[in-house]
């Protein structure tokens, strides 16, 4: 009775029940949280190993012989060695504790790193050897070589397989595989009725197949004639794409008026016969059409480079072109104007009247030409006429024209009538002091009549308005009479007589054609050539 009554004391006891259970709690949380790194207080077999690679490797990993666990993964390290094969590299050092059953094994021993599930966790598989050298507690395995031998030769582990793959094939197959199983989701009924109904299909499907397998109907040709063909059209791939997206338009476009294809179907037996008797006409065209395409292949090749070229080209005509039906509206007015001058009689009298006056004027054009284009005479002549007409009066503007007479003593003065030279002074007198005795200034001819534009070839030699007033003689040479000398009663001092018996004057410029070249304008060309 008095044991009885202890032990329901104890069971009685709250505070020790619950310490009791907490204690025990405790222990298997220790226990389970060091179950991957063994049990405490378990004596332990450990070895260290030098691998090539870590292999994604981490602390807790199992170390099984057989397929049975024998030990876990302890540490990891890294550490540099050196091998004959490959000279200094980084290998991973892997600290395992190994059961105390399989001490101790053989210095020979391999060990792979292999895959424990597709997820990624691994294990190293240890295949203890048949030597006599033993490996004590604490030893490493150290035969680099060979563990490289081995890691070469072992499997290739599912998470290489995919990582061949860049990310966006990897994204597509998820996706592909997200499809399929909802596709696929909640449909067993519906794919029991699609099986049961592919009997008649597998059927009917077995002698098709055999004549597909024999090797008269040559099957792998046609399968290797259909990937070049791929191959060829794997440039145009997008223009294809966008081909069959315009086609579905097309074919969404024939399906809105049923009646209408129908009427066009109807036809076409009727458009066939007409097909198949116009080929056989056709046939020599194609058969140019065959040649010229096979000469057009060069420029083919090159369209792909070029076409950009075209297709801007392309693109800024397109505006052109719009435009373009407006101005051709307007040149058919001007052609329909001009077919109707074409047509009226007067038409050809006129252009036989124009081509006999080219004709005629062919030699003044010829003269006048240089004048123009090389010293630019014309626009010269109207450039000034704003200062001639300058003086204001009450009505507007005047012309200003100074006439100069001469000194009254003066012969041939050019207000003279009757005079037999041009008007002129004597040698004796200096030209910038042409006085006659009693004060009055005595004039001198300084007018070529005919000046050049050119020479024989063609240089420049512009003189009118750029030779200044020249000291002569420059007259043209026998076309005055040399004075007789002085009259002593009309010219005692000898003012109206000419010295230069030779050119029948003393300062005049008559000459038409000076010595040497004037040049151009500061508007003209240096050469007729240059006229453009």
């Amino acid at each position: 009775m008095r044991g009885r009554s202890s032990q329901a004391s104890i069971v009685a006891s709250p505070v020790l029940v619950g310490a009791v259970t907490v204690l025990v709690a405790i222990v298997a949380v220790f226990l389970a949280y060091n179950a991957n790194a063994g049990l405490p207080f378990v004596p332990t077999y450990d070895l260290k190993a030098e691998l090539p690679s870590g292999s994604k490797l981490v602390r807790g990993n199992e170390v099984r012989v057989g397929g049975f666990r024998v030990g876990v993964i302890d540490e990891i390290t890294v550490k540099t060695v050196d091998t004959k094969a490959a000279g200094p590299r980084a290998v991973a050092v892997v600290s395992m504790k190994l059961d105390k059953t399989i001490e101790p094994i053989s210095a020979d021993s391999t060990l792979l790193v292999r895959p424990r599930s597709a997820l990624g966790l691994k294990y190293i598989d240890l295949q203890p050897g048949r030597g006599e050298k033993k490996l004590k507690a604490g030893a490493t395995v150290t035969d680099i070589d060979r563990l490289n031998a081995e890691e070469l030769n072992g499997p290739v582990d599912l998470e290489d397989v995919f990582s061949t793959f860049d990310f966006d094939t990897r994204e597509n197959a998820r996706r592909n595989l997200t499809g399929f199983g909802d596709a696929l989701s909640a449909r067993g009924a519906s794919l029991n009725i699609s099986i049961e109904a592919l009997a008649p299909f597998a059927t009917f499907l077995t002698p098709v197949m055999k004549n597909l397998s024999d090797p008269d109907t040559e099957l792998d040709e046609f399968f290797a004639s259909i990937g070049r063909a791929a191959a060829q059209v794997a440039p145009v791939a997008a223009t294809q794409a966008q081909f069959f997206t315009n086609a579905a338009i097309t074919f969404e476009a024939f399906s809105a008026c049923p009646e209408c294809l129908q009427e066009t179907i109807e036809k076409a037996p009727a458009t066939l016969d007409t097909a198949i008797s116009s080929f056989a006409v056709q046939r020599p065209f194609l058969a140019d059409f065959t040649e010229l395409s096979r000469r057009l292949r060069p420029a083919a090749r090159t369209l792909r480079t070029e076409l950009p070229i075209v297709n801007k080209a392309l693109k800024e005509g397109q505006p052109v072109l719009r435009r373009s039906v407006d101005f051709n509206n307007r040149t058919e007015k001007v052609f329909g104007s001009l077919r109707t001058l074409v047509r009226n009689p007067n038409t050809k009298l006129g252009l036989t009247d124009l081509q006999g006056l080219l004709r005629s004027g062919r030699p003044l054009i010829e003269f006048i030409s240089p004048y123009q284009t090389v010293c630019n005479y014309w626009n010269l002549f109207w450039n000034p006429l704003a200062t001639h007409l300058s003086y204001g009066t009450t009505g507007g503007t005047f012309q200003r024209v100074l006439s100069m007479t001469g000194g009254e003593t003066q012969d041939n003065r050019v207000s003279s009538a009757g005079a037999d030279r041009p008007a002129d002074f004597p040698a004796q007198i200096d030209i910038k002091d042409a006085k006659d005795p009693v004060g009055d200034p005595l004039m001198r001819q300084v007018g070529p009549p005919y000046m050049p534009a050119i020479d024989g070839q063609g240089n420049a030699d512009c003189q009118s308005g750029q030779t200044g007033s020249l000291n002569g003689p420059l007259t043209e040479d026998g076309r005055y009479p040399a004075a007789n000398g002085p009259d002593p009663v009309t010219d005692p001092a000898g003012y109206n007589t000419w010295q230069d018996t030779k050119s029948g004057g003393s300062h005049g410029l008559t000459k038409s054609d000076f010595p040497g070249l004037a040049g151009p304008t500061f508007t003209g060309v240096p050469n007729l050539r240059d006229v453009k």
